[in-house]
């Protein structure tokens, strides 16, 4: 088990998923096939993933007192998922994601408004020093505004804590960003976003992750997708391999798998290794359900996997 808490800085938004043969083009409409809302957003997802994995988990997020608010606040008492920290909005609703899934492929493209928790500011986030402080690592992304992504970070090294960054959606980064990332965790298309080249195959991948070795960062893991995900710091270079476990459902809510296992894993002082390799395995199983925290695996399912069974 893990050796202290897990805290996650993130949103929570209601996804509205739509599921169709293809995507409208610009003043068309298309018939889609499926429709479900279901609690979503990246930090509300890995904190769900993180939990389920088997972490004590806090969540700094903040929420609207409206429906989708509601929503939030029983999937954080049904889980077990600490998330008072933050006072909800008395005025901004709580967000929401657009998201249209392929039929065919169960690929995916998003919009987020994140409402509520794109309010969330420096002070509050240093209201929440403390538990920050006594957590064992951090976590959080770009879907809440920069300045409190930084602010978050330069707390979390201050107190010796280690942070990971998954840097989604992809925004420009300040170089002193880079230096107070442990673990920095872009997919493909975020990895090319912010070193400014193609990243379409393991050795690209592994070009990226030199360029953020580079920039200051401790382990650089690009993710990819169906390929797994490449592995760099000064001591380790590796590919993991991606796990099969089943026939692909819906890739929503995969890098949010693989991102709140890797925090458990290596909250339980894993090896980026084996930590990648726990996480590949959550991301796989992901993929084969619908939906997104709804999709997130149990520990008990990630190390059958893992395990062969």
């Amino acid at each position: 088990m893990t050796t202290g808490p897990i805290t996650i800085l993130g949103i929570f938004v209601a996804d509205l998923t739509f599921i169709a043969d293809r995507f409208p083009a610009m003043a068309e409409t298309v018939i889609g096939a499926d429709f479900r809302i279901g609690p979503g957003g990246k930090g509300s997802n890995q904190a769900v993933a993180a939990r389920r994995a088997g972490a004590e988990v806090n969540l700094l997020v903040k929420t609207g007192n409206d429906a989708f608010g509601g929503m939030a606040r029983e999937l954080f008492a049904r889980e077990g998922i600490a998330a008072g920290h933050i006072a909800p909005s008395g005025h901004l609703p709580t967000g929401a994601a657009s998201i249209y899934v392929n039929e065919a492929s169960g690929e995916n493209a998003i919009i987020v408004v994140p409402g509520a928790a794109g309010s969330i500011t420096s002070d509050e986030i240093r209201g929440a020093e403390a538990v920050i402080a006594g957590s064992h690592l951090f976590m959080t992304q770009f879907e809440v505004p920069l300045p409190v992504v930084e602010e978050s970070l330069r707390i979390a090294r201050t107190h010796g804590v280690t942070t990971i960054l998954d840097p989604a959606p992809a925004a420009p980064i300040a170089p002193e960003l880079y230096t107070l990332v442990d673990v920095l965790t872009p997919n493909e298309t975020e990895a090319a976003a912010l070193c400014g080249r193609a990243v379409d195959s393991v050795g690209q991948a592994e070009r990226a992750a030199n360029f953020f070795l580079g920039q200051g960062v401790g382990t650089a893991i690009v993710t990819l997708g169906g390929d797994g995900a490449f592995v760099k710091s000064a001591a380790v270079c590796e590919h993991v391999p991606a796990f099969s476990v089943g026939a692909v459902v819906e890739t929503t809510g995969a890098g949010d798998a693989f991102n709140g296992a890797l925090a458990v894993a290596l909250s339980e002082d894993r090896s980026p290794i084996e930590a990648v390799r726990f996480a590949c395995a959550a991301a796989g199983i992901s993929v084969t359900r619908p939906g997104t925290a709804q999709s997130m695996p149990t520990r008990a399912e990630i190390d059958a996997v893992l395990s062969g069974k």
